[in-house]
């Protein structure tokens, strides 16, 4: 496979250095990636890198994924407007153990392969490395009128820049030689804001060791409205199940524009170019059903979770659209409970109502005030337009503590799209 073609009908090059495609076509080539450790589970922004190195091995090529515990703690100035905070060692440590356990779904880190996936801790070889041995041996190479001709250096100049984020380009770059030297990496990759401090690096490998050294980067993804991609309501779309559920992540996709999807499907999933155009036209025929979405969705979902999570996606997201049974309820987790139901009403009732066998009528419309009278409650029960938790009920119902999901959730449902979620306290 032809990695940097793979890239371009995906979409997926923003900048390459030229020479890089006939490197990367003469032989079996080592290349890497940076992640920033600063939060314990990537996100679906830092798909994109992982995106690369995926195809970046399946072209036969041998990735890197270089986690940043040195980096992590100065911070790096592109894209951002402020220095951000700094994080201690124990914080550090702990973020990257989870995100190497993250990585390690996406590469093959089978040993006997030729091209076998690495992660790297550039901590390792900065830990040791004094002030003045790195002015002599990496400052001195690379000249402060080229630093400052860098996009993320000139846009903080007005707001102010510290010394340490100034230099962050040249860690970044004596990255790319350690591991040009110790491994030999030839090929740094990474979002378009990174073009600077990764040409950075090539530079340095061609001053330092008369070296030659490539860059590809990919485009900032951005949403067909112009917002920010990665961001839900609730903020990040993280790869971490306890952080964002599988439903909620599986949603995110769900619920893209056509414009988006169409992009999307090409850049985060591994599906081919013709796979895809069938999926588009398929879409087309029919635009309502979502084909396009469902089959990104379902892709991702997997590949990110696993295949139990997807069905329980999908099924949590049936209760609200399709048929589901009382059965289909329990199976869901507490958070996917909650975010299935997070924008219908909520209503509290006491456990000690439970006790009491309360009947349908006075839960219904007293308790949870689903019903503005007892008349309306009885009527809508009697034309068979109420159930607890998806089941129909009559008249002669009592609520108890065995209709508790989870030992503290009630569903009401008055009509077909009218729901309630009840919480015992």
């Amino acid at each position: 496979m032809d990695f940097v073609k793979e890239l371009k009908w995906r979409g997926m090059i923003h900048n390459i250095m030229p020479g890089t495609q006939e490197q990367l076509l003469k032989e079996i080539t080592s290349g890497y990636v940076g992640f920033d450790p600063t939060a314990d589970s990537l996100h679906i922004g830092n798909l994109v890198p992982i995106m690369l190195l995926t195809h970046f091995q399946n072209a036969g090529h041998k990735p890197i994924a270089l986690v940043g515990g040195a980096t992590g703690m100065i911070g790096d100035p592109s894209g951002k407007s402020e220095e951000r905070n700094f994080l201690t060692e124990e914080v550090l440590n702990h973020n990257l153990s989870c995100q190497k356990k993250q990585l390690e779904k996406f590469l093959n880190f089978d040993s006997a392969k030729p091209n076998a996936a690495e992660i790297v801790n550039n901590y390792d070889w900065f830990k040791d490395f004094s002030f003045l041995g790195f002015m002599r041996d990496v400052g001195k190479h690379i000249t402060v009128n080229y630093m400052m001709a860098k996009d993320s250096v000139k846009n903080r100049m007005e707001t102010g820049i510290s010394f340490t984020e100034f230099s962050y380009q040249l860690v970044q770059g004596y990255d790319f030689y350690h591991l040009n030297q110790h491994k030999n990496c030839k090929i740094q990759m990474g979002g378009s804001d990174q073009w600077g401090n990764i040409v950075t690096g090539t530079e340095l490998i061609r001053r330092k060791s008369d070296g030659e050294a490539f860059a590809l980067t990919c485009p900032l993804i951005t949403k067909s409205d112009g917002s920010k991609f990665g961001k839900s309501e609730g903020g990040n779309v993280w790869l971490d199940k306890e952080k964002t559920s599988p439903y909620k992540f599986y949603q995110f996709w769900l619920n893209a524009s056509d414009e988006d999807a169409s992009k999307y499907i090409r850049i985060f999933t591994l599906k081919s170019e013709e796979e895809i155009l069938a999926i588009e036209k398929e879409h087309a025929a029919a635009p309502h059903l979502r084909v396009l979405q469902k089959s990104m969705a379902e892709d991702i979902t997997v590949r990110v979770h696993s295949q139990e999570d997807l069905e329980n996606a999908i099924e949590a997201s049936n209760i609200l659209f399709g048929n589901s049974t009382t059965e289909n309820l329990k199976k869901l987790s507490e958070d996917d409970l909650l975010s299935v139901f997070s924008g219908v009403p909520q209503a509290n009732v006491s456990r000690k109502v439970l006790i009491d066998n309360i009947g349908i009528i006075d839960f219904a419309a007293e308790q949870v005030q689903a019903f503005s009278s007892k008349g309306e409650a009885r009527k809508m029960i009697q034309g068979n337009g109420v159930s607890i938790n998806k089941e129909k009920v009559n008249l002669d119902k009592t609520i108890s503590s065995t209709d508790l999901l989870l030992d503290k959730y009630i569903l009401l449902q008055k009509g077909k799209k009218n729901y309630y979620l009840v919480t015992v306290v």
